[in-house]
């Protein structure tokens, strides 16, 4: 089930909305919740929803033991057995398959096996397990004696599939106790509504496109062909995963919870780094508390800096997915900031303008090698779009695609800077923005709505992780 959808909007938000507002107690309101929340997930990934259980028991279990346990030496033993585990079965559904395909390759030997099925979303709610279990040992959470606490906090609808990352220490007060105000709802819809028309208006139409011409020979099309699939997947990646936070912020909103904040203008970065400070930052400070910092960080001389950066980055790649082509673009990411932190590249006086197209253009082709489905489709592609299949620089499929969907590269051009909240600085335009949002909403919500009747393409591409 996807929030985009007549299914979510018209069935289960309401029916999850009336429950909550009958069930007058947080802890009734909790149940309610945890039991859609399951349905939630079952409605997509039928049985593989007991890999979700299984995550939600075992982490809740082992931080109970962890809390009991009575030395540090033991402490620790619970909670290596808790990162085996929770790794041990995120690596098979996720990894197996790759695994095998690449030993068959390897050997020569080919022979038929049965692939695996990957629960959709599992790497995120997996995370969020690890994270309850680590802070519990770290004593930075309490420990939750309730299950269905724990269990609600990893399951939680509208951030379970495809995040952000929520840490139990940011919603562990709301658990257990909070109220749905007003207030909360008018900013949970507007948020959810500007979520619903980043995917449904933009991410959508920018994907079609894309989909279309690189299920194209890249060595059959043009220079500009090429460069509009490229803009056009930057641009949808872009809106489809920020417009599904917005959408989880909105909906933890609307129910009285407050999640942080996973996106901020990635597009308008001056280097990699900032870029990563801006993209996907619930993933990014993941990383950097549970895997960086432990390793020491930049404790510890820039020569063991050099290899922490390098493990995260190659641990950031591996996440994403089991293709060579997720592993590759984990390593330049880890390879340009690594190189960025020698040349101080953050402390320079690089001229903004400069330092936005340098960035842009990084990201841009590192979205080449994310999108391919192999090695190959991805140099074919970034061969092309440096000229050097000797296809032309324009052509009439070029022409074509820059006409029909001018007008959406446009927007998507403008809501990928923060032109609105510039303009907001002016108390004038303050005032008239805030006239005009109510029907600004609903003009977004209405077209939404409208695209999702036609029952249009309506892909999640996180839901892939």
């Amino acid at each position: 089930m996807v929030f985009s959808s007549e299914i979510f909007l018209f069935c289960f938000f309401p029916a999850a909305l009336i429950g909550c507002l009958i069930c007058r107690t947080t802890k009734l309101q909790n149940i309610w919740l945890l039991l859609l929340s399951i349905a939630f997930y079952a409605y997509g990934a039928h049985k593989v929803v007991l890999v979700l259980l299984f995550s939600v028991f075992v982490n809740w279990a082992i931080a109970l033991l962890i809390k009991k346990a009575e030395s540090i030496k033991v402490q620790r033993w619970l909670l290596a057995l808790d990162v085996m585990l929770n790794l041990s079965y995120l690596f098979y559904f996720k990894y197996y398959n790759f695994f095998r395909d690449n030993i068959q390759a390897i050997t020569g030997h080919h022979s038929e096996f049965t692939r695996i099925a990957l629960p959709i979303g599992i790497s995120f709610f997996t995370f969020q397990a690890l994270s309850y279990c680590i802070d519990v040992y770290r004593d930075k959470s309490l420990v939750q004696k309730s299950i269905v606490n724990v269990a609600l906090y990893i399951t939680f609808f509208p951030q379970l599939i495809a995040g952000p990352i929520v840490r139990f220490t940011t919603i562990s007060k709301e658990i257990g106790k909070r109220s749905m105000t007003m207030e909360d709802f008018n900013d949970g819809v507007i948020r959810f509504t500007y979520g619903l028309g980043k995917k449904v208006l933009i991410a959508n139409l920018m994907g079609i496109m894309a989909d279309n011409i690189y299920a194209m020979d890249p060595a059959q099309i043009s220079t500009g062909t090429a460069w509009l699939a490229s803009i056009a997947y930057t641009f949808q990646i872009f809106f489809d995963f920020s417009g599904y936070s917005d959408m989880a912020i909105g909906l933890g909103r609307m129910f009285g919870f407050h999640f942080l904040e996973n996106f901020n203008y990635p597009y308008i970065s001056k280097s990699v780094s900032e870029f990563w400070r801006r993209w996907h930052i619930s993933l990014s400070s993941w990383f950097r508390d549970y895997i960086y910092i432990p390793l020491g960080g930049n404790r510890k001389g820039l020569r063991r800096q050099i290899f922490n950066l390098a493990v995260v980055w190659i641990c950031t790649g591996v996440w994403h997915g089991a293709n060579w082509t997720f592993i590759l673009w984990g390593v330049i990411y880890g390879a340009l900031i690594i190189g960025e932190k020698l040349l101080r590249f953050d402390k320079r006086n690089i001229p903004t303008p400069i330092g936005r197209i340098y960035t842009l253009l990084i990201v841009n082709f590192l979205w080449v090698l994310f999108r391919a489905d192999d090695l190959s489709g991805a140099t074919g592609m970034l061969k092309t779009m440096i000229g050097a299949s000797g296809t032309g620089l324009w052509d009439k499929t070029a022409a074509f695609y820059l006409m029909e969907n001018w007008s959406v590269l446009i927007l998507a051009l403008i809501v990928s800077v923060p032109l609105v909240k510039k303009l907001k600085e002016n108390a004038a335009f303050a005032r008239f923005a805030d006239i005009i949002r109510p029907f600004f909403v609903l003009l977004v919500l209405l077209l939404s709505v409208s695209f999702m009747v036609k029952g249009a393409y309506n892909p999640f591409i996180y839901f892939n992780f």
